[in-house]
């Protein structure tokens, strides 16, 4: 087509050449249809609330900053990351809990967490508290997929899980709750032997979900956890200051987790493997506080925030703080709606897929 040809166009060919290219150009990057979680409490948003176990946080104050004020399962004052993650990518607000019975696959299609509060990659991490091991949280996502099959068909169901963001947030508990508290399993591994034991459960998580469909994973580092108040509160005979040792760990731990995402990325067609780099931020956080507008990092805000979380951190707990974007955690292991939403925006920041 020539410039004169152009010139006597009727008016409404040049409008639709307009909107044509305006389509192509804002269309970018293909949209994360949904987002898909396995993990601990850092990611349950009630998974716990439907299973014999006294690890729950579905009564108040748990969830009082949460839309509505009501306590959801959630292991915080209101959202998680992941809730965040899933708003940011223009999904939705708040990713639910397989296993409540308010919600069903029309729900799921957009997002889901299997996720269980007290869990860990050691089946030994999550037997203590009988929640969901890990196997059965890949169980409940198998049986996902099958759903997802008969809601929208065969094809759509296969485009979903490809496009998908994978969010995997576990392994404090294998180190707290099991490692440095069962005297059991410090007695078989060396911390890095126990690094290493880990690690390739994880390896082996990525390539079940890979095989099933997944291609997108943001695979989430441990944080400082010997800074969480309840390990505080037991160091306390130093000066109640971070577990050092607790914090080695994780950073060791975190280093390998990036070296193997590294290699998967290599390893596994079209896949893409984010590390993401949490414990850089909780640093961040924990050494300036008052730069994110945070005034305590020592304890939680419900009750004395030494050692309370769960049924000890209830409606009747004395000395609950008032504002808890003022706090880093919400109870002695668990971090405020602010913190979450500072660790996404940084995870979205530099490592979203």
């Amino acid at each position: 087509m020539s410039r004169s040809d152009l010139t006597f166009m009727p008016l409404p060919w040049l409008l639709l050449l307009h909107l044509l290219a305006f389509t192509v150009h804002a269309r970018g990057p293909p949209k994360i249809p949904a987002v898909i979680v396995f993990g601990d409490s850092s990611a349950d948003p009630g998974n716990n609330n439907h299973i014999p176990t006294i690890v729950k946080s579905n009564f108040p104050p748990y969830g009082r900053d949460f839309p509505g004020g009501r306590p959801t399962g959630r292991f915080s004052n209101g959202r998680l990351a992941t809730d965040f993650i899933s708003e940011a990518v223009s999904v939705k607000p708040e990713v639910p809990a397989y296993l409540d019975p308010a919600y069903d696959i029309h729900d799921f299609a957009t997002g889901v967490s299997f996720a269980s509060a007290g869990t860990g990659l050691d089946n030994n991490t999550s037997a203590a508290p009988d929640v969901i091991p890990l196997w059965k949280e890949l169980q409940y996502f198998r049986e996902y997929k099958r759903r997802l099959r008969g809601f929208m068909g065969k094809t759509n169901a296969s485009k979903l899980l490809n496009d998908a963001l994978y969010v995997i947030s576990i392994g404090t508990n294998d180190f707290v709750e099991n490692y440095y508290l069962l005297p059991t399993t410090s007695a078989l591994f060396t911390v890095a032997q126990y690094q290493d034991f880990l690690l390739a459960i994880v390896r082996d998580l990525v390539k079940e979900i890979y095989h099933l469909g997944g291609r997108k994973f943001s695979m989430t580092s441990l944080p400082p956890m010997g800074c969480f108040p309840l390990e505080r509160t037991a160091s306390m005979l130093g000066s109640y200051g971070c577990n050092q040792e607790q914090n080695e760990a994780a950073v060791g731990y975190n280093k390998k987790l990036k070296a193997m995402a590294e290699e998967l990325n290599s390893e596994l067609h079209a896949a893409k493997l984010e590390y993401a780099d949490t414990y850089r931020i909780w640093t961040e956080i924990l050494e300036h506080p008052s730069s994110f507008g945070i005034e305590n990092t020592d304890v939680g805000c419900c009750a004395t925030g030494e050692f309370e979380l769960g049924y000890l951190c209830n409606k009747w707990s004395p000395y609950t703080c008032p504002d808890a974007s003022k706090y880093v955690f919400w109870d002695a292991f668990h971090p405020t709606e602010k913190t979450y939403k500072i660790v996404a925006d940084y995870v979205l920041k530099t490592s979203s897929p």
